[in-house]
């Protein structure tokens, strides 16, 4: 490593020590051997570094991390003194460092939203079926966001598990709006189709709505018939005035994108 490239991290403002990060943060995705070792040394030696570096670094983790990052990583993610454990999260998640699992459970009650969302993101990023009983419970959380990651991460991490957590929350629903969990089940086509497809004739036509999103989403021919049929008969409505033969019109809509840009990626 080029010496003048640490010093580069250590010397001057803040604002100059932003700049030359940036600079080593582009040198290091061409190529830049020096850059990217400077890099790993502020995450390696991350309490002798300003946080604001620290955080924009891990941002692009991918670009310069290796496996000499873990335990530095794994420090940070326990470190509530240096106060950027959402970046540690972030990181693991980068470089796929699963030994974080337990690390990044812990911080699911951490005081900080940004530190719990990042968490829960890596969670999924990681992809561990054991971190699944710990998720379930955040798609009733109060906050929006944390209930949209979470469902997001149960969709990364799969299997049965996983769905069970968001049919249960798609059946049992804590809240009006979940186009988030009807996303999320879209991730399980075709296995969930059946169910999705049973669902749209429920009596609840709030039920009948989400389902419809959801069979949108899969971008499966199965789903059509139903969506077509919620289009032209079902004139019901939901809590919060949405009615479900819009939502079907729009889930039509939703499938034939999803398979044009399936298509389109597959005749390059």
């Amino acid at each position: 490593m080029n010496p003048a490239d640490a010093r580069a991290l250590k010397d001057g403002d803040l604002e100059t020590r932003e700049d030359a990060l940036r600079l080593l943060l582009e040198r290091a995705g061409d190529g830049d051997t020096s850059a990217a070792e400077a890099l790993r040394a502020l995450v390696r030696d991350y309490p002798d570094h300003h946080r604001s570096l620290y955080s924009r670094a891990l941002n692009r983790a991918a670009v310069f991390g290796d496996d000499t990052l873990k335990a530095p990583l794994l420090a940070a993610l326990a470190d509530t003194r240096y106060n950027c454990q959402a970046w540690a999260a972030m990181g693991c998640a980068a470089l796929g460092f699963g030994e974080a699992v337990p690390g990044l459970v812990a911080m699911l009650d951490h005081s900080q939203e940004i530190a719990r969302e990042q968490a829960v993101i890596a969670l999924g990023t990681l992809g561990d079926e054991s971190v699944v009983a710990a998720l379930a419970p955040l798609l009733r959380d109060t906050n929006t966001g944390i209930r949209e990651r979470t469902a997001e991460a149960l969709g990364e991490i799969g299997g049965d598990r996983a769905l069970a957590a968001l049919w249960d929350e798609f059946e049992n629903r804590r809240y009006y709006r979940i186009g988030y969990i009807a996303s999320a089940l879209s991730t399980f086509t075709p296995t969930i189709i059946t169910r999705l497809c049973e669902a749209a004739d429920s009596d609840d036509p709030d039920q009948r709505y989400w389902a419809a999103v959801a069979l949108g989403s899969t971008g499966d021919d199965r789903a059509v018939p139903t969506l077509e049929r919620l289009l032209a008969h079902d004139r019901g409505s939901t809590v919060f005035d949405g009615m479900v033969s819009v939502a079907a019109k729009k889930g039509l809509r939703t499938l034939r994108r999803i398979q044009a840009a399936i298509a389109a990626r597959e005749s390059r």
